[in-house]
């Protein structure tokens, strides 16, 4: 069994999660990156993507959307806008958010709005795959 840290995720409307982990995967901006107890200090930007938890063995999934992680040696905070378990996902709103997204990616507005529904259409892909993996849909 692996040695055990601390995980806290937060968001502006919940405690995500506050407990001990054996490792943590998560999407940052520059792309997955995992911990375990001991790991160096660091702060990194997350990206859209996954926030993958091991405990006991076994791992879980969640959606994470952006935001900062903290690492220290024997515990991990990450402050995240929206963070979700496969079953709390709607996933006929993500649906509508990707299509959303596609529209306003094919109207070709200004460079700030394509970066804004390129966003919006990863985050709606990213919670339909997460969803669609755990849910069996």
């Amino acid at each position: 069994m692996m040695a055990k840290y601390h995980l806290e995720v937060l968001t502006p409307h919940r405690k995500f999660y506050d407990g001990d982990v054996e490792e943590i995967i998560v999407t940052t901006s520059a792309g997955e990156v995992g911990v375990q107890r001991g790991h160096i200090p660091m702060t990194v930007a997350l990206g859209i993507g996954t926030l993958k938890i091991k405990n006991d063995n076994e791992w879980k999934e969640a959606s994470i959307s952006s935001g900062f992680m903290e690492v220290k040696p024997d515990n991990v905070i990450i402050l995240s806008d929206a963070v979700e378990w496969p079953e709390e996902i709607d996933v006929s709103r993500a649906e509508a958010a990707k299509e959303r997204a596609e529209e306003r990616l094919r109207q070709k507005k200004s460079q700030h709005e394509y970066i804004l529904a390129r966003a919006a259409l990863r985050r709606a892909l990213v919670r339909i795959n997460v969803a669609k993996k755990y849910k069996k849909i």
